[in-house]
């Protein structure tokens, strides 16, 4: 009888094992492994017919391209909402999510930032923003105080917080050449708030004929380019030899006041010393307060797979991720910005400067991911911000547009 009993149980959780569905999950993010962890556990919790198996690599752009090739696409995958992410949803590589709940309570601006990256028709929805991230300045609160300088509002005004603290022998800007993608944030800000209205769809429609058309690089980014050279000019002696981590660390040991990183860096910074005293602003690319933006990207959108086996089990993982709480939570964690309506206000002080932005959805998406992939902009952003010239910058750059729209089809949007 006892053997019975035994043999019974035994059938009854294979039958049990039999009737869970494994679900692939693809999470780029190695800083976040733990926190999906824990939502992975409350998700099993609640939906005990269901297994998430997170899977995470180093690379994660070469490692979503081997599994495509391989027609081996996650059931449900997080990415960097970025130009890459956009070539995939064109691609149709991603389900269409249109008709979850959720997707009319992404804030409107953050909806378009991951719009306008690329879908696989028109009226797809590919990727449901989970993360958003703030590209501004992060400053030394306490540097701030001991020196009597205010947050600036103008351009003008930081160029004086700027001389007030070189002349005062601390480093303005702690910079970090050595990785030339870490000038990107100051371009994107910069370029973002001057560039004329619609400037990258309209230099994808002048083709290959950059120099003839009505917008271009040389024509249109001068300014931007002339203003971020003056911020660099205001870096730290060896920044040639610094890299991102570096710069974490000498900033959070209040070896700068300000520090040109954005969102994503404060958990760095913190992981360094967790007493710095961190604040933020938005880049005042002009004299004119009533025109700041903040330039922001969904630092991680949830996608499934359009031939994922499982789609109602992954739909079913995808609405529990994209859970006000869920969201919040993970927001809290990570430093970063609920991108839903329904999210609370952030309460970590080092975002308050970029927050009331969000609020009023004055925000703008990241223009290097306009670019494509192929043109080598980190490469030329470090040589600029080293001592080379605006002027040749700028050629550079519509140059090897043009030269990438020769043997390419035009991106057009629909």
């Amino acid at each position: 009888m006892v053997g019975g009993t035994a043999l019974a149980l035994v059938l009854s959780a294979c039958a049990t094992q039999d009737d869970v569905v494994t679900l692939n999950f693809f999470q780029f993010k190695p800083e976040a492994v733990a926190n999906f962890n824990g939502i992975i556990d409350r998700f099993e919790a609640e939906n005990p017919d269901i297994r998430v198996v997170q899977n995470h690599v180093p690379d994660a752009d070469t490692a979503i391209r081997t599994l495509l090739v391989k027609d081996k696409t996650p059931d449900v995958l997080t990415l960097n909402g970025n130009g890459r992410y956009g070539e995939l949803a064109e691609a149709c590589v991603f389900a269409d999510l249109s008709d979850l709940t959720v997707v009319e309570q992404v804030r409107p601006a953050v909806g378009d930032i991951i719009g306008e990256l690329g879908s696989c028709s028109t009226g797809e929805v590919n990727a449901v923003p989970f993360s958003s991230n703030a590209s501004g300045i992060l400053y030394n609160r306490g540097l701030f105080a001991q020196y009597g300088v205010e947050v600036p509002t103008t351009w003008d005004e930081l160029l004086a917080a700027a001389q007030t603290f070189e002349d005062a022998g601390v480093t303005p800007f702690y910079t970090t050449l050595k990785d030339g993608w870490t000038v990107s944030p100051a371009f994107v800000n910069l370029g973002g708030a001057l560039q004329p209205e619609d400037f990258f769809d309209r230099l994808r429609a002048e083709g290959s004929d950059v120099a003839a058309g009505e917008v271009s690089f040389s024509k249109d980014y001068p300014e931007a380019m002339e203003k971020l050279t003056t911020l660099y000019s205001f870096g730290q002696d060896g920044a040639a030899s610094r890299d991102y981590n570096a710069g974490n660390a000498a900033f959070g040991a209040g070896e700068s006041a300000m520090y040109m990183q954005g969102s994503y860096a404060i958990p760095a910074i913190r992981a360094s010393n967790p007493d710095a005293n961190i604040g933020s602003f938005p880049y005042p690319a002009t004299n004119s307060p009533e025109d700041t933006v903040v330039v922001s990207g969904v630092d991680v959108a949830v996608s499934v797979g359009r031939d994922t086996e499982h789609p109602e089990e992954a739909r079913r993982f995808v609405e529990f991720l994209m859970s006000p709480e869920v969201v919040q939570q993970y927001a809290q964690e990570q430093s970063a910005f609920s991108p839903l309506t329904t999210g609370a206000e952030t309460t970590d002080p080092a975002l308050a400067g970029l927050a009331p932005y969000f609020d009023d959805n004055r925000i703008i998406g990241f223009i290097d991911h306009q670019l494509p992939a192929s043109l080598p902009l980190p490469q030329y952003l470090q040589e600029l911000a080293l001592g080379g010239s605006v002027e040749g910058f700028l050629s550079v750059m519509d140059r090897e547009w043009s030269k990438i729209a020769a043997r390419t089809i035009p991106n057009e949007k629909d």
